[in-house]
């Protein structure tokens, strides 16, 4: 005997409860989730992009000071007001209108994204401006130097590298912009020289003083250059 009308609706529920509903949305769903992935991989590559066709990128802005400044070992010098990171196909006089740096070598401004790492830099290896501001702003401490002679090269290396603090805060480099024969002391905010000749004791004074001690970006302390930086002395 065939079921009747009733028992056929009762048997429809019953296979309607048990059986899981259809999702209708789905492709709906799958659009939107398309357009957020689309959305965010354009905001990536836009990162990846801005820093090689604009002059500014996205850094620290504001005031660092001095306020470290130990008298009597070096000079302070007015802070920029300014230490946004900019793309290294535009050099400082581009961002700043043909002015640079007010000192040289720098003592704080705008600069590249990414520094160098600790060492002593041999004059075939040249570390710009734009990129070493970078290291001061973290707290280190740059000795430029303009030495033609080897001996004299080799005699301010030695000197370098027996001061301890100079493996966790120290950069040495070339530099044809101060007299040649000198050497100058840079940290944000101090410098001091140029000063004729390889002294010691002015380069270590100028170590204990200001080693990771005026750093607008991490002033609790500085932060070596031994990590992370995009040079490392050959």
């Amino acid at each position: 005997m065939p079921p009747s009308r009733h028992r056929r609706r009762r048997a429809d529920r019953r296979s309607s409860r048990r059986t899981p509903p259809i999702a209708t949305g789905g492709g709906f769903r799958s659009r939107w989730l398309l357009i957020s992935f689309a959305v965010i991989a354009g905001l990536f590559i836009l990162a990846l992009l801005a820093p090689v066709v604009l002059p500014l990128n996205f850094g620290g802005a504001g005031r660092g000071s001095a306020d470290g400044y130990v008298q009597g070992v070096g000079t302070e010098v007015p802070t920029s007001e300014d230490r946004a990171h900019f793309a290294t196909n535009f050099l400082i006089a581009d961002v700043t209108g043909g002015n640079g740096y007010s000192t040289a070598p720098p003592t704080s401004g705008r600069h590249w994204d990414g520094w160098v790492a600790c060492g002593f830099y041999p004059p075939d290896q040249p570390v710009p401006d734009e990129r070493i501001v970078h290291n001061m702003e973290h707290g280190n401490i740059i000795v430029s130097y303009n030495f033609t002679d080897a001996e004299r090269i080799q005699e301010l290396e030695d000197v370098f590298d027996s001061i301890g603090k100079t493996n966790l805060w120290g950069v040495a480099r070339f530099y044809d912009q101060i007299p040649e024969g000198t050497v100058a002391l840079t940290t944000w905010g101090v410098i001091d020289g140029p000063m004729a000749g390889v002294q010691k004791d002015r380069i270590e004074a100028f170590f204990d003083a200001y080693s990771g001690t005026l750093s607008p970006e991490f002033p609790n302390g500085g932060a070596p250059c031994t990590q992370g930086g995009v040079m490392n002395p050959a």
